[in-house]
């Protein structure tokens, strides 16, 4: 979206859930680029095609009844999209890693951790099976875990050790890319503060790239950099977290803000989107947002605008930066 050499590019990506009753159009022609190093949020309602973005990265969809129709998806300017199966095995877990949004079911119940760890560490590095365990110790260290627990079960682990763990087995090949699929949804308030202080932490050290996946702007405004807002599987508005949050453009990025409380505001009641999201098999001809949009104008019926350039680097799909000149 600007000039600058980016280790991951999603160009155009269109991504369909194909049954005999339906096609549920959940990615439509979207467009995203991560940097050496940066931190990107992708911020949308449950249902905006969040998960179905990363899983489309990591080519873990499940086919059927998932097709990706077109589009590419760049890394280091090779396309995942055209490499075989046995090519993609050594990408997932190595060069790109994801967190899963439910720590509970991310973990193989009948195998100890140090086990899991260990696994992907012997099956990406020319590891020995003793040198594999002991790197997996010193990552279970490294969350905050003893290392004499890396014989436990996961049912001995709480929900937030379960995603320490987690955290471990995505960062146990120090990948370029972590994907994070909002990973404390399932974690209560102090202990959702101390996954992110240590993803944060371990971002910084190894220089990972990281796409945080969430619905939550609190998340969003702790440790990411830039910010895609999306909504019915295409980014309406992207730019610096500071350009999204001080100067955000889209009816449906201001719609978000308002479902916020502001503490500097005396407000009674929050100011809700009205309307529900557009049903996925049948979209609208024209914007997706049109029908919840209290500034919709005839044209947004009609036709879905093209990506605008409202100051450097902040983009947006609305007709109204075209209305206001």
């Amino acid at each position: 979206m600007e000039e600058k050499r980016n280790l991951l590019e999603i160009k155009d990506l269109v991504v369909q859930y194909v049954t005999d009753e339906a096609v549920i159009c959940a990615v439509n022609g979207l467009n995203l680029s991560l940097g050496h190093g940066e931190t990107l949020g992708l911020v949308g309602e449950t249902g905006a095609g969040k998960t179905t973005t990363a899983k489309s990265v990591l080519r873990i969809l499940p086919d059927p009844p998932a097709k990706i129709q077109s589009g590419e998806i760049l890394v280091d300017g090779t396309n995942l999209l055209a490499l075989t199966e046995k090519e993609m095995r050594k990408i997932r877990g190595n060069k790109i890693s994801m967190i899963f949004q439910d720590p509970m079911t991310s973990l193989n119940p009948v195998l100890t951790v140090g086990d899991q760890i260990a696994e992907v560490i012997m099956l990406h590095q020319a590891k020995s099976k003793k040198e594999a365990y002991r790197l997996a110790g010193d990552m279970l260290e490294l969350v905050g875990i003893e290392r004499s627990r890396s014989k436990d079960y996961p049912h001995q682990f709480s929900g937030g050790m379960k995603q320490r763990v987690v955290i471990a087995i995505a960062l146990a090949c120090n990948p370029e890319i972590l994907i994070a699929d909002e990973p404390t949804t399932a974690l209560d308030v102090t202990i959702q503060a101390q996954v992110l202080a240590l993803m944060k932490e371990l971002q910084e050290k190894y220089r990972t790239s990281l796409l945080m996946i969430t619905h939550d702007l609190g998340i969003v405004a702790d440790i990411c950099d830039y910010v895609a807002i999306i909504y019915a599987g295409t980014i309406v508005e992207y730019g610096t977290k500071e350009q999204i949050f001080l100067n955000r453009f889209h009816p449906y990025t201001k719609g978000l803000f308002n479902c916020i409380p502001d503490i500097m505001r005396d407000d009674n009641r929050l100011i809700p989107i009205d309307g529900l999201m557009p049903d996925p098999g049948n979209l609208p001809e024209g914007c997706a947002f049109c029908e919840r949009c209290p500034e919709a104008m005839d044209c947004c019926k009609n036709g879905m605008p093209d990506q605008k350039e409202i100051e450097p680097g902040h983009f947006v799909r609305c007709f109204l930066p075209y209305k206001e000149g």
